[in-house]
């Protein structure tokens, strides 16, 4: 919340959790627009809550893990006052984050359209991405079956109804990843899922580069297991 720019919205989505979460938004009520603690039905289903309640033009969602720099939003309507025709706007460079904040590494990628996540590369940049809420609603939100991809499922929803575009001048974004995370436990499941929406896109058996990927990250799943053993 401590973003330069100030007409954000803030909806925060607690799937009645029985920790310290809602004393911990208390401190913050004064800068939240909206909470909702409630049962969902996991993590697609919360984030179309917020979506649903968001009056916004641009809507984003940040997982409790990850972090936005201060000049992450400010960057992003900048660049969305300059492109007004785009449905995906995303920072290009974000950072890696361990569970303590340190840094891993900063990693760079450009995804110039829909065709490079079906052909080449389905990794998407979620954390600081934001998306033009009508076609958000146009495309149905979020599909609360994805567990693991509901972000590439969306980015390729939405890129069927016209441009992204992206910052590149620095990282606005940190990633958080380490042992523990879905993302670091789902292993062969986040793979599966990943199949099953490349598939349902219409990804071509033929084309080999995103299938070799999938096959790389798959044996280096296995190498991993086998030292561990």
């Amino acid at each position: 919340m401590n973003q330069t720019y100030k007409k954000i919205e803030y909806i925060i989505i607690d799937g009645g959790s029985t920790d310290n979460t809602l004393k911990v938004i208390a401190k913050y009520k004064d800068r939240i627009d909206i909470v909702v603690s409630e049962s969902d039905k996991g993590q697609s289903d919360a984030i179309n809550k917020g979506f649903r309640l968001a009056t916004g033009k641009l809507v984003g969602w940040i997982n409790s893990d990850d972090i936005l720099y201060p000049e992450c939003v400010e960057k992003i309507v900048e660049l969305y006052k300059e492109k007004q025709d785009g449905i995906i706007y995303y920072h290009s460079i974000i950072d890696v984050i361990d569970d303590k904040g340190c840094l891993q590494k900063t990693s760079s990628r450009i995804i110039p359209n829909r065709n490079y996540l079906l052909k080449h590369d389905y990794n998407v940049r979620q954390p600081g991405s934001f998306y033009n809420s009508e076609i958000v609603k146009k495309v149905n939100y979020l599909d609360i079956n994805n567990y693991y991809c509901m972000d590439l499922d969306l980015w390729l929803s939405l890129l069927q109804h016209g441009p992204i575009y992206h910052t590149k001048e620095k990282s606005q974004a940190g990633f958080r990843i380490y042992q523990g995370t879905k993302t670091d436990t789902g292993k062969e499941k986040f793979l599966i899922n990943i199949y099953k929406v490349l598939r349902k896109h219409n990804a071509k058996i033929y084309h080999q580069t995103i299938w070799h990927r999938i096959f790389i990250y798959y044996i280096k799943i296995k190498i991993k297991r086998i030292f561990k053993q």
